[in-house]
This record gives C-alpha cells, sequence and structure tokens, in this order.
C-alpha cells in the first residue's frame, strides 16, 4: 500500500537524522565564535547553523546571549549556534547586509533561510528552528 511506503520512508529518514544528530560532538553544546576565513567551510560542513551575528557594545546582544547559550545546550544534536563579532568580522557581516545587531541567521547546508533581527524572546527563535528541523 502508497500509505506504508510513505510510513517507511518517514520511518527512514527520522532514524537517519537520529544517527546523524548522535554522532555530533558535545562541543557545540554552547555557542562557538567564528571568524571570516572560518565562516564559509564551517556552515557548508554542518547541517543546520543558527549565527548571532553581534556585538561587545550592543546592549540587545547581551540580552540575547543567554537565550542562545539554552538553545544551544537544548539543540546540541540538531542544531549548531555560532557567534560572528560584527567588529572583527565587518566585512562577513558587509556581505550579509547586517545593518543593526544583533541579527540572527538560520543557514542550512551553507544557505541562509531566515532572518531574525533585534531581541526575539526563546519561542519566537524556537519556532524559526523548528520549521527547518
Amino acid at each position: 500500500m502508497p500509505e506504508d511506503r510513505e510510513l517507511e520512508r518517514i520511518k527512514y529518514e527520522k532514524i537517519k537524522r537520529m544517527m546523524s544528530e548522535a554522532k555530533r560532538p558535545a562541543e557545540y553544546s554552547k555557542p562557538i565564535h567564528l571568524s571570516e576565513e572560518e565562516f564559509d567551510e564551517f556552515i557548508k560542513s554542518h547541517d543546520l547553523v543558527l549565527v548571532d551575528f553581534w556585538a561587545a557594545w550592543c546592549g540587545p546582544c547581551q540580552m540575547m546571549a543567554p537565550i542562545l547559550d539554552e538553545i544551544a545546550r537544548e539543540y546540541a544534536r540538531r542544531l549548531i549556534v555560532a557567534k560572528v563579532d560584527v567588529d572583527r568580522n565587518r566585512e562577513l557581516a558587509m556581505r550579509f547586509g547586517i545593518m543593526s545587531v544583533p541579527t540572527l541567521i538560520l543557514f542550512k547546508e551553507g544557505r541562509p533561510l531566515e532572518i531574525i533581527v533585534g531581541v526575539r524572546p526563546k519561542p519566537v527563535i524556537e519556532d524559526v528552528i523548528k520549521r527547518h528541523l
């Protein structure tokens, strides 16, 4: 029956994703800092990466930090949270049109999927993430 084949396909995809998540190292349970030199290779070599474009002087960025720490910890096997300091990585910020911080960009296999500008509550960020898991 077609329904059985579809259920088997869904089950296979879920098992495949779970196996992939189980292999992900625990080092990604905290946000990692990326520089311009390593950025492209990193986001292309990982399935789902939430990049926080931030600045040390930015109060709203400091407000977002604990939320992103929680997300990194809770989604460690499914998502990587990365941080890019816009003052130290100006070309990267310009390349992605970062006009204000914090700006979050969700990447899947190196492609930007969604952008969140400004401080947002954790459930809003999680909704964006869950749409792409």
